[in-house]
């Protein structure tokens, strides 16, 4: 295991621009680029946070959403019992006052901060708590089916205990992880509808929504919050600019201050404008899954082959330009629970070749799937050109990830293999949930990737049970068992694990509109991370 602690992890795991490439993924220092940020000085607050996003949604839903713009912009919006920093994913209290008291194996009391209220001035109530919990874990009528559910599973009930408490109930005795679960839940009130929670949320959060549109949204701050991070400027602004250059742009001209998703190209553009590169190692993947449910992927032998054709250099250095590493284990290895997998897949022709011969397996026409990500689309050249050296004929389908995932979830076995992006980690970064967001009791292991039922799977999924009830050594050796089957088995496996690359004008003197912005960083998942941080003008 890593000896970087929980705290310092994410600080540690960016990397400098002469170190990109395979040797990015270990041991790295922090690369934060900044010019003097940390001499700025100005006028701070009262200003206007402008940020260019990469995302769009339509569900803003803090019980359900998935999106990488509606989940970064609640975590300013919508406060849970405990918050995540999502810099070192460490746990914070926001309507808790305090740690969970323990009451036995099964049973803890959570008491609320006294005074709090939502945005529209109503105070918060266990109630509001009870329903959050019951939507967000698919209880609601409303939310069955919820993406969210297995992340839950570890929580029996949430109930009321007077006027300020909660009492929880875990199905799990003495259960490690309960902060890091309740931070999933954002609590909003409970008379609220679906409808507008999802197109507008009320929180209790330093910030509110004011404006949504397809093109930009508006927060100000929320006048009743009484937490301990208000807000000190009069508003954040985000435009939704999908397209690169264009985000590039308004970075140049200064229209946003901070730019999420930089790409390689244009790093050495802003750094040359003097503006702070961030660069963060985190989890989300660009991962290969196999229809495990068809010859020849049945065999792992097969998709071995697979993983040890790929020429892992050329994807880094020409979909990413360096800023991407090959994966060691299912963890990145910054993050505090890293453990090296017992099968590591280095780019291995012979072997590749050899296992085909051991399977017995004549390659024939195949189908590679694929979303319509950028980098994607760009390693999926070199995937194929790896698969036909291994005598495969191979077809790059590519469509928008929707439409993707509509034609896999028929399940009629037509694809063979799918290279797309995934983060979880926007929501935590404990081994389980990271693991169970794709090898839990769900679609993906039931139509997507059929390997529920396997022997593997039981066994992934008994380790993964027993593991939460532990704590110390003992629980991180049952996670390396696990990451010990998930490479062996190769089902669904990263191929690459990427950097999130942030840019900000830090220092108002070097911004080209005189204003920057102070306690901000990128942080290793998708979304932009703005509690505490405020504008400082030259």
């Amino acid at each position: 295991m890593n000896n970087l602690t929980r705290r310092n992890f994410i600080g540690a795991a960016g990397v400098s621009a002469a170190a990109v490439g395979l040797a990015a993924c270990g041991g790295s220092s922090s690369n934060s680029s900044s010019p003097n940020s940390s001499s700025s000085t100005g006028t701070e607050g009262g200003g206007t946070i402008s940020a260019g996003t990469a995302y769009s949604t339509q569900n803003y839903d803090p019980s359900s959403t998935s999106s990488a713009l509606a989940c970064g912009v609640n975590w300013q919006v919508c406060e849970g019992l405990y918050g995540i920093d999502f810099h070192d994913y460490s746990t914070f209290n926001e309507l808790a006052t305090g740690d969970p008291q323990q009451i036995d194996d099964t049973h803890f009391e959570v008491t609320l901060r006294d005074g709090a209220q939502f945005s529209d001035g109503n105070p918060i109530t266990p109630e509001d708590v009870v329903e959050s919990f019951n939507r967000a874990s698919g209880k609601a009528a409303d939310w069955e089916g919820n993406i969210y559910t297995s992340m839950l599973s570890p929580f029996e009930s949430i109930e009321k205990k007077g006027d300020k408490t909660v009492t929880i109930t875990t199905t799990i005795p003495n259960f490690s992880l309960v902060k890091e679960r309740l931070a999933i839940i954002r609590v909003v009130p409970a008379s609220s509808t679906k409808q507008e929670m999802t197109s507008k949320p009320i929180g209790s959060g330093p910030w509110m929504y004011d404006t949504i549109s397809d093109n930009s949204l508006e927060l100000v701050p929320n006048p009743n919050y009484n937490g301990d991070h208000p807000a000190k400027d009069n508003k954040i602004h985000y435009d939704v600019l999908k397209d690169a250059t264009a985000r590039l742009t308004a970075e140049q001209e200064g229209s946003t201050i901070v730019m999420e998703m930089v790409t390689a190209d244009a790093v050495d553009t802003l750094q040359g404008l003097n503006a702070t590169i961030d660069k963060v190692q985190g989890f989300g993947t660009r991962f290969l899954m196999f229809d495990v449910a068809k010859a020849p992927w049945n065999d792992k032998r097969a998709r071995q082959a697979v993983m040890y054709s790929l020429d892992y250099d050329a994807m880094i250095n020409n979909a990413f330009a360096g800023l991407a590493c090959a994966p060691t284990s299912y963890l990145p290895e910054n993050f505090p629970n890293y453990h090296r997998a017992s099968t590591v897949y280095t780019h291995d022709e012979d072997k590749a070749k050899q296992l085909i011969q051991e399977a017995g397996i004549t390659p024939s026409d195949i189908e590679l799937r694929t979303t319509d990500n950028e980098q994607v689309v760009a390693m999926a050249t070199q995937v194929k050109e790896n698969l036909d050296t291994l005598g495969f004929n191979t077809t790059i389908k590519t469509d928008t990830s929707a439409a993707t995932y509509a034609a896999i979830d028929q399940g009629d076995n037509s694809y063979d293999l799918l290279l797309a992006p995934g983060d979880p980690s926007c929501f935590g970064a404990d081994p389980d949930l990271l693991m169970n967001w794709w090898f839990g009791d769900n679609l993906w292991m039931k139509t997507r990737c059929p390997w529920e039922g396997s022997d593997e799977w039981k066994q992934l999924n008994q380790l993964m049970q027993q593991a939460l009830g532990q704590s110390g050594s003992e629980q991180q050796n049952t996670w390396n068992q696990c990451f010990d089957i998930l490479a062996d088995n190769v089902v669904l496996y990263p191929v690459l694990q990427v950097q999130t690359v942030t840019a900000s004008w830090q220092d108002p003197t070097q911004a080209p509109n005189g204003v920057g912005i102070k306690n901000f960083s990128g942080i290793g998942t998708t979304g932009l991370y703005f509690l505490d941080s405020t504008t400082v003008s030259a």
